[in-house]
């Protein structure tokens, strides 16, 4: 699906799904310029042990993508220049019980489903929606998260109560984020040219604020995130518009989609994702854009 986050407790909710950013699959070119974008890759050690892992990797690298700018899945702190998020946890629980090292680094969203494609990476995290032209590209392991599509709007919005209801009038606009699975959303209901793409959510959350926009599509969890920052300002509104689930991206055959599956139905067998679901999109998340590079 990405945000900042101040979740409220409506969330915990969604969590109980979960694990949203987010995405369409265009046809992106990537470099290792774009894989790596100025920062240092973020490297642990080898995790867990031979004789407890599920499937031992023998303590393989597993390169993970992230934008490290998306709520609450991935981000740098701009007090500590740390790297935090869902993601970051994941990853290393992942590791605990395959033997391996995760690796992340930072790669633009619009190089991130490319770059996995490419084998320049393993796999991404940031929420990657499971979409029909995606599989085409790529392979996906299990779903890890539900996520669903919501309307940010001004607060006191009144002149429309759904997505049905701006598609029936000319006048209004919606912004979301390019090549993702909220601006294809989008384009199931309104015409291309009353939307408009932005190259990060921020941009988008801005032109809302500013007027420019009448409404953002965008995953329900980075939604109330920046209702939450904004709390006098924004406002989700109307029902779910799409369900999303959302899994890791792997090279067409990777032989790493098995081991990944088998650990993230023990992480939802042994109560470890649903913790770290909670950590991060429940009500103590208070981490917001303004935090984060």
């Amino acid at each position: 699906m990405k945000k900042k986050i101040s979740f409220m407790m409506v969330i915990v909710i969604i969590t109980a799904l979960l694990l949203a950013s987010c995405s369409s699959g265009g046809t992106e070119e990537s470099s290792s310029e774009e894989v790596k974008s100025g920062m240092e890759n973020q490297v642990y050690e080898c995790l867990g042990t031979a004789e407890d892992a599920l499937v031992d990797l023998d303590c393989r690298e597993v390169t993970v993508a992230v934008e490290n700018a998306y709520l609450p899945f991935n981000y740098i702190s701009s007090d500590t220049g740390e790297a935090g998020g869902w993601d970051y946890e994941v990853w290393p629980a992942i590791c605990e019980l395959l033997h391996c090292k995760p690796v992340f680094v930072e790669t633009s969203w619009e190089a991130m489903i490319q770059s996995v494609q490419d084998g320049l990476v393993d796999t991404a995290g940031d929420g990657v929606t499971i979409l029909p032209e995606r599989l085409e590209r790529v392979d996906f392991s299990d779903g890890y998260v539900n996520v669903e599509q919501r309307l940010l709007v001004r607060k006191g919005e009144n002149r429309f109560a759904s997505i049905e209801d701006i598609a029936a009038n000319p006048e209004f606009v919606v912004g979301t984020q390019a090549q993702t699975s909220n601006y294809e959303t989008a384009k199931k209901y309104l015409p291309e040219e009353r939307i408009q793409a932005f190259e990060q959510f921020p941009f988008a959350v801005q032109a809302l604020i500013a007027g420019d926009v009448d409404a953002v599509v965008i995953d329900e969890t980075a939604g109330l995130g920046y209702q939450g920052e904004n709390a006098d300002g924004l406002e989700l509104i109307g029902p779910s518009i799409s369900s999303d689930q959302l899994a890791f991206p792997f090279q067409k055959g990777s032989d790493l989609i098995g081991p990944v599956n088998l650990a993230i139905q023990a992480l939802k067998d042994n109560g470890k994702l649903a913790e770290i679901n909670l950590k991060y999109f429940g009500p103590d998340f208070d981490v917001t854009y303004d935090d984060i590079q």
